[in-house]
């Protein structure tokens, strides 16, 4: 375990926390450019022949007006060797977010790539493209969880700096919440982080709002600049515990429950370097990048498009006649119920049986919920009596206390409350995959997991990443790290590794020999002085389908 201690730079100029116009979107201008890049740069959706270039530019006036410009994109970061270079607009329609795709570029190549409006330019970005044929290393650094009023993001910092090929963010991009709905008090009144809109955002123009508010962190306009980001959403950018058909954090009142998706899906697309399928906002997320002969890179949707209404046991087990072992029965193991829909499940499929059939290496499947079984420790009052519960915890620690002796999963909002459609999976990936790994967000610390399906045969590895700021485990289960992670691994028999105390990213490196994996932690996010931890590494070579605790 190695630990580097970081100083903070200082931040963005010209990027504050205080809102003019609403279109500033957090921006705070004085008026004597000609046009602001108000969000700074990024780019996203690498292929072998392109990528996804983003910004975000107002005019003088700091309101939304159509402007026209250009793009470069260059082999050197003086751009005296500009290699692609087209016009591009910033449209009202799309809140003066740019979108390029540029093409005609060389595979396994940095470039740089900056914007050109009213003679303006500006700042520059670092991206790259995806490898076409031999590959012998690709790194990706994997993350989620990015709570503004809990924190600073040092974590993405940490991101910006490192020496990876591709950013992968599963989900949770913001929050909806309101500013007092989820969030750390001393966060927001000491250290400045509070949210716009304060409320709980519902509108197309309070969504917008949101996004603008986060990206106006330095942070994460740094880890934006500095890598290309393959993105998928994951609750909280549309609303929380999200299904195909609703959300545990919207009622009746909100408002029609299609529309807020709609509105939702719409401005992730058009604040994020994602690339939007024939012009629209409404295509499924799901979908695939070639990683040269070394790795098929596989984004799914197991959040919104064919995901059934979570269980829940206060409903659906303590509520009714039921016991542990018949809720079990008829209600987790009900095979019809399903994650990803058969449409997604289909692809799925053929994307896995498609990277078999080229012979790539490895098939690293991003997604958003947990994969691996992670059943509920051994509590007892007694061990509980020893810590001082948050308040808002108590009844759910309480339950787990009652279920503890089933082994009954954690979480049913993740995977393991769709067992029969994880075994369908699984099955796939012994018979379609060659090596797959599986990484996971959500829950906002760091797993490994050793997959097996109903058989005990290994299926493959999953790592989830710690969160860039919202809070983990410990802040429900207070019980000591060590302990913690005792009761887990005890309980959970595919659990091989865990970090349960810190906010951070997981980096993940495949060669044709193996896949490395490592967790980058921060010791704080309440100041801008912090250490950074890189943990031993977890390493599953080809063909063995699960971890073994050795170097590369």
């Amino acid at each position: 375990m190695t630990t580097f201690t970081v100083g903070r730079r200082d931040a963005i100029r010209g990027v504050t926390a205080t809102f003019g116009a609403a279109s500033l979107r957090g921006f705070a201008i004085d008026g004597e450019a000609s046009a602001y890049y108000t969000h700074g740069v990024a780019s996203g959706d690498p292929l072998a022949d392109r990528v996804i270039l983003w910004t975000r530019v107002l005019p003088s006036s700091g309101l939304l007006e159509r402007l026209e410009g250009r793009w470069q994109v260059a082999s050197d970061d003086g751009f005296e060797r500009v290699v692609a270079e087209g016009s591009a607009i910033a449209d009202p329609q799309r809140d003066n977010t740019v979108k390029i795709d540029a093409v005609g570029l060389t595979p396994d190549r940095h470039y740089w790539y900056r914007f050109i409006f009213s003679g303006v330019i500006s700042p520059p970005g670092r991206t790259r493209t995806l490898p076409a044929g031999r590959c012998d290393r690709f790194s990706i650094g994997v993350c989620s969880c990015s709570n503004y009023p809990q924190g600073y993001f040092n974590a993405y910092r940490d991101i910006a700096e490192a020496p990876i090929d591709v950013v992968m963010h599963l989900g949770d991009y913001i929050y909806e919440y309101a500013v007092d709905g989820y969030s750390n008090p001393v966060v927001v009144e000491e250290l400045g982080r509070g949210l716009q809109p304060t409320h709980e955002i519902l509108t197309l123009e309070d969504y917008r709002q949101r996004y603008g508010h986060y990206r106006t962190d330095p942070d994460l306009q740094a880890a934006h600049a500095a890598h290309p980001w393959i993105c998928v959403w994951d609750d909280h950018e549309l609303a929380n515990n999200t299904w195909k058909a609703g959300a545990q954090n919207h009622n009746e009142g909100e408002g029609d429950f299609a529309l807020r998706i709609a509105i939702a899906r719409r401005v992730y697309h058009e604040w994020l370097p994602i690339r939007t399928p024939a012009q629209t906002d409404q295509g499924p997320i799901y979908r695939s990048f070639k990683v040269g002969s070394l790795a098929d890179i596989i984004m799914l949707d197991t959040r919104l498009v064919g995901r059934d209404e979570q269980l829940d046991y206060r409903r659906d087990l303590m509520a009714t006649k039921l016991s542990p072992a018949q809720f079990r029965e008829a209600r987790l193991n009900d095979p019809a119920r399903t994650m990803l829909g058969a449409d997604q499940y289909h692809w799925f499929n053929n994307q896995l049986a498609a990277s078999k059939s080229r012979g790539a290496t490895w098939q690293f499947v991003g997604q958003q919920v947990l994969m691996g079984k992670l059943i509920m420790p051994a509590l007892s009052q007694e061990m509980l009596a020893q810590v001082e519960l948050p308040e808002w915890s108590r009844d759910y620690i309480g339950s787990m206390v009652k279920l503890s002796g089933y082994q009954l999963p954690m979480n049913l909002d993740a995977w393991d409350g769709y067992p029969a459609s994880r075994d369908r999976v699984f099955a796939r990936l012994l018979e379609d995959a060659t090596n797959p790994v599986i990484v996971a967000g959500d829950t906002h610390n760091g797993w490994a997991f050793n997959l097996r399906d109903p058989a005990g045969v290994p299926v493959g590895v999953e790592v989830g990443c710690p969160g860039i700021s919202s809070p983990g485990i410990e802040n429900y289960f207070p019980l000591p790290a060590e302990q913690l992670q005792a009761l887990l691994m005890a309980s959970s028999s595919e659990l091989v590794a865990m970090e349960s105390e810190h906010r951070g990213w997981a980096r993940v490196t495949l060669t044709p020999e193996a896949m490395e994996s490592c967790w980058r932690t921060v010791s704080t996010i309440l100041s801008r002085d912090y250490a950074v931890t890189e943990s031993n590494p977890l390493i599953c070579r080809v063909g063995q389908r699960q971890f073994a605790q050795q170097s590369i």
